[in-house]
């Protein structure tokens, strides 16, 4: 019995360490937080978490003073781990959150610069196509007077042809009218045979 008793001694320092490295790490916690500084503290131990494995002593008194400490320490450690856990996870949530909401804003922002580039190029096309049409109008009434203006001139060309036939055909009835009052044969008739 007498040996187990320093190893009791032994094993109940390592319990008071871990709570003031707890305590430390839980005061960096809260002053980072309150700086405006995230502070992701160090992942918890896994041994932290499990209440730590003492040996049965045989004196029931002191084992219920012992044990009590150590309950306390265990259940303080784990309300530590999870305040931490809590923090973290709430942070992240947070993160997330923010990113999320940043990636929405920009596919907004994607989505309405769409919309008004392709009302810019719509509006671009309908005044080119108005402007087509325009022109098409102008052409086809330039060419509706130059094809007018070609009837015209060619009307033209008929009647000076036409007059100049029907003064040739004066000037040969008068020939020959002379040529039969004169009883003359003219002199270039048929052009091959001559007389």
């Amino acid at each position: 019995m007498g040996d187990e008793v320093p190893l009791k001694v032994d094993q109940e320092p390592a319990p008071v360490e871990e709570k003031e490295k707890e305590e430390e790490d839980e005061e960096l916690a809260r002053n980072g937080v309150a700086e405006g500084k995230v502070v992701i503290p160090p992942p918890p131990d896994q041994n932290k978490n499990a209440p730590p494995v003492h040996e049965k002593i045989a004196d029931p008194a002191v084992e219920k003073s012992s044990e009590g400490a150590i309950d306390r320490d265990a259940v303080l450690a784990q309300v530590t781990t999870e305040k931490r856990l809590a923090l973290i996870k709430a942070w992240e949530e947070s993160e997330k959150t923010k990113a999320e909401n940043k990636a929405y804003k920009n596919l907004s922002a994607v989505g309405s610069w769409e919309n008004s580039k392709k009302v810019s190029v719509e509006a671009q096309l309908k005044q080119i196509e108005e402007k087509f049409d325009k022109k098409k109008v102008e052409y086809a009434e330039q060419m509706k007077n130059k094809i007018a203006e070609l009837h015209k001139a060619a009307e033209e060309r008929r009647a000076t042809i036409e007059a100049k036939r029907r003064e040739d055909f004066l000037k040969v009835e008068e020939m020959a009218k002379k040529f039969r009052s004169n009883g003359y044969t003219p002199k270039k008739f048929l052009g091959c045979f001559s007389f």
